[in-house]
C-alpha cells in the first residue's frame, strides 16, 4: 500500500506533530534573505558545489543517517559552505544553532513517493517525508534551492524576481482597491436609501474576495523577502485595509438564514467564496447561490434588504455583540434608522450612553 505524503502518517514517521517552526511559514522565515542560513545557502549556489541540508537532529533523523562525521559545532554560513563541499548531507540543530553532522548518507524509506529524478532531490524529498523536518537540497548544475515541507516541494526564488513579482501584484490590488471603493460607496448609499439590489451586494462581494487573493499572493512574497519587504508590507497593509472585516459584515447582511447570521454560518459562506475559482467568480449567479438568494439573471435586479451590519461596523467602537441585539431586535437597517435613541436604549444591554453614541454615529452616515 503507498504510503501517505502527509509527515506522521507513514510507520516510519515521527508520531508528534510538526513544530511551528518547521512548517513552510517558519522555514522560509529562517531562509529570508540576510538571514545567516540563506546567506550560507547563497555561498553554496555561487560555489557550484551543490548541497543536502536537514534542519534538525531528531531520533529519526538518526535512524536513517549513515556514515559521516559526527561532531557538535557552532553554525557560521562560511563552515556549512565548506562542509557542504562533500557529497554527503549536513544536519544541523532545530533551531539552526548548531552544526551536528556532515557527509552523511541518508537512507529513509524507500516506500515514500517522490516525483523527483535526481539523487539528491529524491533523498531530499524522502527525508523530508519520512522525518516531518525541512530539507533542503541545492542543486549542483541548476544553482537552485529547492526546500521540501509539510509533504510539498518549495523552490525559492531571487530576491529580485520576489520583489518584481510583488510590485507588479500591489498595482493589481491598487486598481482593485479603487473599483472595490467605487461599488462599496454605492452600496452604502443603496442600504440608507433603501434601494439595495441583488447585484449591488454581489458586486461588492467579488471585489472583496478579489482584493483577499491578491494580497495572499503577495503575502508568501513578503514572507520570502523578509526584512527586504517592509515597504511592500506598509502598502499590502493600507491597501488591505479593513477588507476581512467588511467580507465578514457584508456576509452577516445578506445570507439567508433562520433569525441573525451565526458566526459558522458567516465563516461557511466566506469559506464556499473562497473555494470558488477565478472564472466561477466573476459569474454574480454563484454568489448569489451561497448567500441563499435565487441565482437567476432576472433575480439580480431584485431587491434586497441589509439587516445593517454593515452601516452599524461604520460607527466607531461598536462590538459585534451590539450590533447583534440592535439587527435581532429592529430587525433590518430600516428600522434602525428611523429608531429614537430613547428606542435604542431599551434594547437589553444597551443603555442610554451607547444609545446615544450610535443614534449620533447614524445620523452622521446619513
Amino acid at each position: 500500500m503507498t504510503p501517505s505524503t502527509t509527515p506522521g502518517t507513514h510507520p516510519d514517521a515521527p508520531s508528534s506533530g510538526t513544530q511551528d517552526v518547521h512548517t513552510l511559514k517558519g522555514t522560509l522565515q529562517r531562509l529570508a534573505p540576510g538571514t545567516p542560513l540563506r546567506d550560507a545557502l547563497d555561498r553554496i549556489v555561487r560555489g557550484h558545489t551543490g548541497a543536502l541540508i536537514v534542519l534538525g537532529d531528531d531520533e529519526n533523523v538518526t535512524s536513517i543517517c549513515d556514515g559521516g562525521f559526527e561532531f557538535d559545532v557552532p553554525f557560521a554560513a562560511t563552515r556549512l559552505r565548506e562542509l557542504c563541499k562533500m557529497d554527503g548531507a549536513v544536519i544541523l540543530s532545530s533551531d539552526i544553532e548548531r552544526i551536528k553532522r556532515a557527509n552523511v548518507q541518508l537512507l529513509p524509506s524507500p516506500t515514500w513517493p517522490t516525483q523527483e529524478s535526481g539523487t539528491r532531490h529524491r533523498s531530499a524529498e524522502r527525508t523530508a517525508l519520512h522525518t516531518g523536518l525541512p530539507v533542503i537540497a541545492v542543486s549542483e548544475s541548476q544553482n537552485t534551492i529547492t526546500l521540501y515541507v509539510e509533504g510539498k516541494a518549495h523552490m525559492l526564488e531571487q530576491p529580485s524576481t520576489l520583489l518584481n513579482r510583488a510590485n507588479q501584484a500591489l498595482g493589481t490590488m491598487e486598481r482593485y482597491r479603487d473599483r472595490l471603493d467605487q461599488v462599496n460607496n454605492r452600496l452604502h448609499l443603496a442600504e440608507l436609501h433603501s434601494y439595495v439590489t441583488v447585484i449591488d451586494v454581489v458586486s461588492v462581494i467579488q471585489r472583496e474576495e478579489m482584493l483577499r487573493r491578491v494580497g495572499e499572493s503577495i503575502d508568501g512574497d513578503v514572507l520570502e523577502l523578509g526584512k527586504d519587504a517592509k515597504q511592500i508590507h506598509i502598502q499590502l497593509s493600507e491597501l488591505r485595509g479593513d477588507n476581512d472585516r467588511e467580507r465578514e459584515a457584508i456576509i452577516a447582511d445578506y445570507l439567508v438564514t433562520d433569525g441573525i447570521p451565526s458566526d459558522e454560518e458567516i465563516e461557511t459562506a466566506l469559506e464556499s467564496i473562497s473555494r470558488l475559482d477565478d472564472k466561477a467568480l466573476i459569474k454574480p449567479a454563484n454568489i448569489a447561490r451561497i448567500l441563499g438568494l435565487p441565482p437567476t439573471e432576472e433575480a439580480l435586479d431584485e431587491p434586497v434588504i441589509p439587516r445593517g451590519y454593515r452601516t452599524l461596523s461604520r460607527i466607531p467602537r461598536v462590538q459585534k455583540f451590539l450590533m447583534d441585539k440592535l439587527v435581532l431586535e429592529f430587525g433590518n437597517l430600516d428600522a434602525l434608522l428611523n429608531a429614537t435613541t430613547e428606542d435604542l436604549s431599551a434594547v437589553d444591554g444597551v443603555g442610554s450612553l451607547w444609545a446615544r453614541h450610535i443614534t449620533d454615529g447614524l445620523g452622521r452616515l446619513t
